[in-house]
C-alpha cells in the first residue's frame, strides 16, 4: 500500500467541505468552540465506528450496496436539505432553542452523511484490503482515518472560531452561502 497516497486521500476526502464540515463551522460560528467540539466530538465517534463497520462487514454489505447507498441518498438528501433549512434561519439570538451542535447531532449526521458513508465504505476496501487482513492491520488503518477526520473537524472548529467576527458580521450572507454549500451537495448526491 502507497502510505502517502492513503494518508493524502484520507486528509484530503476529509477536509474539504461537507456537511459535517458545514454544520461544524456554522455551529461553531453561532454558538461558539464548546458547541462545535461536542458536534465534532460525535461526528468522530461515529465516523469511527462507520470505518469498523466497513472493515468487518463489507464482504457482507457488498452485495447489499446497491440497496444501502440508494436508502442513504434518499435519507441523506433529505436531512441535508433539513440541515441547509435550518442554518438559513438561524439565529443568534435564540440559542438556546436550537438543539444542533451538540455530540448526538454530530453523531446522527456522520451515519445521514452520504459523502461519510461512501468514503468509509470504499476507503479501507480501496486502500487496506487488497494489501493488509491482518487485524492489528485493519485496527491501526481505522485509527489512523479516525484521527485524520478529527484533525479536520478541529480544522473546521478553528476556522470558525478565528473568523467568528467576521462570519458575525457577515451573518446572513454567510448562512446563506453555507445553506447553498449544503443544498449543493445534496443535488450533487444525485447527479
Amino acid at each position: 500500500m502507497n502510505i502517502t497516497s492513503f494518508l493524502m486521500y484520507c486528509f484530503i476526502i476529509t477536509v474539504t467541505p461537507g456537511p459535517t464540515n458545514i454544520i461544524i463551522l456554522a455551529t461553531t460560528q453561532n454558538y461558539g468552540i464548546k458547541r462545535g467540539l461536542h458536534f465534532s466530538y460525535g461526528s468522530t465517534i461515529a465516523f469511527f465506528l462507520l470505518l469498523v463497520l466497513s472493515a468487518f462487514l463489507n464482504t457482507l454489505f457488498s452485495t447489499w450496496i446497491p440497496n444501502v447507498l440508494l436508502m442513504m441518498q434518499v435519507i441523506g438528501t433529505s436531512y441535508m436539505l433539513y440541515l441547509a433549512y435550518q442554518i438559513y434561519k438561524m439565529e443568534t439570538t435564540n440559542e438556546s432553542q436550537n438543539k444542533t451542535g451538540n455530540f448526538s447531532s454530530g453523531f446522527l449526521m456522520q451515519f445521514l452523511n452520504p459523502k461519510v458513508v461512501l468514503f468509509t465504505m470504499t476507503v479501507i476496501p480501496s486502500f487496506v484490503l487488497p494489501y493488509y487482513d491482518s487485524i492489528l492491520a485493519l485496527s491501526l488503518s481505522i485509527l489512523a482515518i479516525t484521527i485524520i477526520g478529527f484533525i479536520a473537524f478541529l480544522l473546521w472548529v478553528l476556522f470558525g472560531a478565528i473568523f467568528k467576527q467576521f462570519l458575525q458580521n457577515h451573518k446572513k450572507v454567510v448562512n446563506v452561502c453555507m445553506a447553498f454549500c449544503l443544498v449543493y451537495a445534496a443535488i450533487m448526491i444525485w447527479t
